[in-house]
C-alpha cells in the first residue's frame, strides 16, 4: 500500500475522520461560496445542522448544470490568487465546467494516484505511458503526477499519432500503459498492422478509465496486449482520475474514502440506498480547498461493497461502472445501456470490439440498429456464414434487451476509431424533434 495508514483504518476510525473533514467541509463551503449557503438557507439547514454523517442526506445535491450556471469560478471556495491550476471539461452539450486546484489539492491528487498505481502493482521500477490527453483534460496530469511521486519513469506521450505511440512502447520498454480501454484495442490493432506483438513486450500493466467498459472487453485487452488490466475510477469534478481504482485482487475498485465520501441513491427520487443496492453515484469532497462539492451527482450507476478486500484495504469498494443515467437510452419504453450490447458482441469471435447504435425513428416509432464489425476472415468468407453470424447476433441482443434491433455486419475498419473516449451512440430521433 502507499497509505496503509489510510487504506486499511478501521470503519470507526475512517468515519470519524470523515465526519470531522465533511463539517469543516461544509463550514467552508457555507462561508466562502454563496451558491451553497443560499442552497442550504433555502433548504433551512445550516452547517452546524451536520452532526451526523447520516445527516449529510439533509443537504443539498450539486448537479454539472449548477457548474455551468456558475460559470466559470462561481463554485470557488478559495481567492484565485490560491488557485495554481485550472482544468475544464467540455462535456456533451453547454459550458464548459471548471474546476480549479490549490497547491494542496495538487499534492491531494498526486496522493490518490500514487495510491492508485500502487494498487495495480506499479512502483519506482516502472515506465508507465501516459497516453491520456493532456492539457484541460485532468486524465494525464493526473496521472503524470502520481507516477512522479510513486517514483517511476514517466512518458508523457498523450494522445494521439498512434503508430509513434506503439514505437515508445517497444524502444523504451514501457511496462505499465494508462489510456482509455477502447484506445488500448486500438494500439493493439495497429501494432498487428505493423508486425510488432505487444505481448512480447515488458508491458505488464495497464490502466484504463475515462469511459465505462466490461469484463469482455477486458479480457480481449489482456489477451491482445499480455497484461492485467485495471479499471481506474474519477472525474474532472471530484479531482480526476484517483477516486477508485481496481487492486490486484480485481474485485471491485476501492474509493479514496478518507478524501471522497460516497452515497447511492436511487437516480429518481434522491433516497440514499443501502450497500448492495444499485444507483446512481454520489461524492462529496472532504479535502479540496479550491473545488470542494456536496453531494454531487455523477450519472454514474453503481453499487458499493463495504467489506474489507484480500489485498488488506479497509475502505469501501465500488462496482465498475454499470452504466450512466444520461447515456442511457430509451427504445420504445425500454432501458437500454450500450455496455449491455457490448457484452454480448465480445463473446462472439467473429467480431471486433468496434461497434455503434444507430438509434432513428420510423414513422412514430424508435429504430435501433447495431453496427458490427466482423473480422477480416469471416468479412471475406461466403454470404451465408455472415448472414448465418448476423441472425445469432440479433437473437442473442433481442434476448438481452427484450425488444427488436436491426443488424448490421460491416467490413473491418468501417467504425470509425476514437483516441479518447469511444462514441458508441448516433442518436438521430433529435434530427425529427421540432
Amino acid at each position: 500500500m502507499w497509505s496503509p495508514e489510510y487504506e486499511s483504518m478501521s470503519r470507526q476510525r475512517l468515519e470519524e475522520l470523515q465526519l470531522k473533514r465533511l463539517k469543516a467541509t461544509v463550514e467552508r463551503i457555507y462561508q466562502n461560496v454563496p451558491f451553497y449557503r443560499e442552497k442550504m438557507k433555502t433548504q433551512g439547514i445550516k452547517p452546524e445542522d451536520l452532526q451526523t454523517l447520516a445527516d449529510l442526506k439533509y443537504f443539498p445535491f450539486t448537479t454539472k448544470e449548477d457548474l455551468r450556471e456558475n460559470y466559470p469560478f462561481g463554485l470557488f471556495a478559495t481567492d484565485m490568487d490560491e488557485v495554481v491550476r485550472i482544468h475544464a471539461s467540455s462535456g456533451t452539450t453547454g459550458r464548459m465546467t471548471v474546476v480549479g486546484y490549490t497547491k494542496k489539492d495538487i499534492n491531494t491528487w498526486s496522493e490518490v494516484m500514487a495510491r492508485s498505481i500502487t494498487c495495480t502493482g506499479g512502483g519506482p521500477r516502472d515506465r508507465i505511458q501516459v497516453s491520456y490527453g493532456y492539457g484541460l483534460f485532468t486524465g494525464g496530469l493526473g496521472v503524470h503526477y502520481g507516477a512522479e511521486l510513486v517514483g517511476a519513469t514517466v512518458v508523457p506521450v498523450s494522445g494521439g499519432n498512434t503508430k509513434r505511440q506503439i514505437q515508445v512502447m517497444k524502444d523504451f520498454g514501457i511496462t505499465i500503459l494508462a489510456c482509455t480501454p477502447s484506445y488500448a484495442l486500438y494500439m493493439a490493432e495497429t501494432a498487428e498492422e505493423m508486425g510488432i506483438d505487444l505481448r512480447t513486450l515488458p508491458l505488464k500493466i495497464g490502466i484504463f478509465g475515462a469511459e465505462p467498459w466490461t469484463e469482455q472487453m477486458r479480457r480481449e485487452i489482456e489477451t491482445k496486449l499480455g497484461i492485467k488490466a485495471y479499471d481506474i475510477y474519477g472525474l474532472s469534478e471530484i479531482i480526476g482520475p484517483g477516486v477508485a481504482i481496481e487492486c490486484q485482487e480485481q474485485e471491485g475498485l476501492h474509493i479514496n474514502e478518507d478524501h471522497f465520501l460516497t452515497e447511492v441513491i436511487d437516480p429518481q427520487t434522491g433516497e440514499v440506498l443501502p450497500y448492495g443496492e444499485k444507483g446512481e453515484f454520489v461524492f462529496t469532497t472532504l479535502t479540496k480547498e479550491a473545488f470542494p462539492l456536496l453531494r454531487y451527482r455523477t450519472r454514474d450507476l453503481s453499487l458499493l461493497y463495504p467489506e474489507a478486500c484480500a489485498c488488506g484495504r479497509t475502505v469501501a469498494r465500488m462496482h465498475r461502472i454499470l452504466g450512466r443515467t444520461d447515456d442511457m437510452l430509451i427504445i420504445r419504453g425500454v432501458n437500454i445501456f450500450p455496455s449491455q450490447i457490448e457484452s454480448v458482441l465480445l463473446e462472439n469471435g467473429d467480431v471486433s470490439p468496434h461497434y455503434q447504435l444507430v438509434v432513428d425513428r420510423k414513422g412514430n416509432l424508435d429504430d435501433l440498429e447495431v453496427w458490427v464489425e466482423v473480422s477480416e476472415e469471416l468479412f471475406a468468407s461466403e454470404v451465408r456464414k455472415l448472414e448465418h453470424l448476423g441472425k445469432s447476433i440479433k437473437q442473442k441482443i433481442e434476448s438481452t434487451l427484450g425488444i427488436n434491433v436491426r443488424v448490421k455486419l460491416v467490413e473491418p475498419k468501417t467504425i470509425q476509431r476514437s483516441e479518447g473516449k469511444a462514441k458508441r451512440v448516433i442518436d438521430r430521433r433529435e434530427l425529427y424533434q421540432k
